[in-house]
C-alpha cells in the first residue's frame, strides 16, 4: 500500500539536484536517505555524510547509461521523532515527487543509519521496487509491544548490509528484522561485513560494488552477481548472514 505523506507546512522536505549528469531520459531513480537522530526538531546538515555521497556517486556513474537519476532526500527534521516517523514520511513524499517529475519509473530507496530505517519503513510505497539499508539504525525489537513492521516489504527486493563491529547500530537487530522480513518476503537478504564498523570504511569498495549490483539489477533487470543471487535464494539464516568477500566487485561489469 502506498504511504502518503504531506510535509509539515512550516518546513518542507525536498530533493537535492541529480548527482552527476542528469539523464536525457530517466528510466529509474534512487532516493538516498541520510542518517538522522532518534529525536530532534533541528534542521538536517546541508551536506550528507561521506558514505551517502560515496554511494550516490557510484550509483550515478554506474547507472548513467541506464537512465538512472540519483537524488538525496532533504528531510524536514533530523529526528525520527517517535510515532511521527518523520524520516519515513519524507521518504514517502520523495517517492511521490519522483513520480511527479519523471513519470511511472521504479524507485530504489537507499538508506544509511537512521535513513536505513526510513528506507525499510517507506518501502511499501507503490513506486518502490527495492530497498537497500546500510548499517541501519533500528529500535529494540520488542515483540510484546510494537515490533518494527515488515509486511510493507512484500514484493520488493531487500538488501541489508551491516558491519559486524558496528558500535553505533546493532547488527543483531538488523539480522532479526531481516529474519522476520524473510518470512513475509523471500526476496530478502543480508550481508555481513566482517571486522568493519558503522561507516563501512574498511571495505568501502566492496560495499559500493554490492550496492551498485543490487540497485542496477533490481531497477533494470540485470542478472545479480553470484553471491547476491545466492544470498537471495538461500534459506535463513544462511542468506541473512552472508559474508561480503574481500575483493567483491573486482571482476564485475562495473
Amino acid at each position: 500500500m502506498a504511504q502518503q505523506a504531506t510535509p509539515d507546512s512550516a518546513r518542507a522536505a525536498g530533493l537535492g539536484r541529480v548527482i552527476g549528469t542528469r539523464p536525457s531520459a530517466v528510466s529509474g531513480a534512487v532516493l538516498l536517505l541520510p542518517g538522522g537522530h532518534e529525536t530532534s526538531s533541528r534542521k538536517p546538515p546541508p551536506i550528507p555524510a561521506s558514505m551517502v555521497r560515496a554511494v550516490g556517486r557510484r550509483l550515478a556513474r554506474d547507472g548513467r547509461e541506464e537512465g538512472l537519476a540519483v537524488h538525496v532526500v532533504r528531510y524536514r527534521y533530523r529526528g525520527w521523532n517517535g510515532a511521527q516517523a518523520e524520516l519515513a514520511a519524507d521518504a514517502a513524499w520523495a517517492a511521490d515527487e519522483i513520480i511527479r517529475r519523471y513519470g511511472d519509473v521504479s524507485v530504489c530507496l537507499v538508506g544509511v543509519d537512521m535513513g536505513g530505517r526510513a528506507a525499510l519503513r517507506a518501502g511499501g510505497h507503490d513506486a518502490v521496487n527495492s530497498v537497500l539499508a546500510l548499517a541501519p539504525w533500528l529500535p529494540e525489537d520488542d515483540v510484546a509491544a510494537s515490533p518494527e513492521p515488515v509486511k510493507q516489504l512484500a514484493g520488493r527486493r531487500v538488501l541489508v548490509v551491516h558491519g559486524t563491529n558496528d558500535e553505533r547500530t546493532d547488527p543483531e537487530l538488523s539480522f532479526r528484522l531481516a529474519e522476520r522480513a524473510k518470512k513475509a518476503n523471500r526476496d530478502v537478504c543480508r550481508f555481513e561485513v566482517h571486522s568493519d564498523g558503522h561507516r563501512l570504511h574498511q571495505h568501502q569498495s566492496e560495499v559500493l560494488a554490492l550496492a551498485s549490483d543490487f540497485v542496477l539489477g533490481s531497477l533494470f533487470g540485470h542478472a545479480y552477481a553470484r553471491p547476491l543471487e545466492d544470498a537471495l535464494a538461500a534459506p535463513p539464516p544462511l542468506g541473512l548472514r552472508m559474508p561480503l568477500a574481500s575483493g567483491f566487485g573486482a571482476s564485475l561489469r562495473h
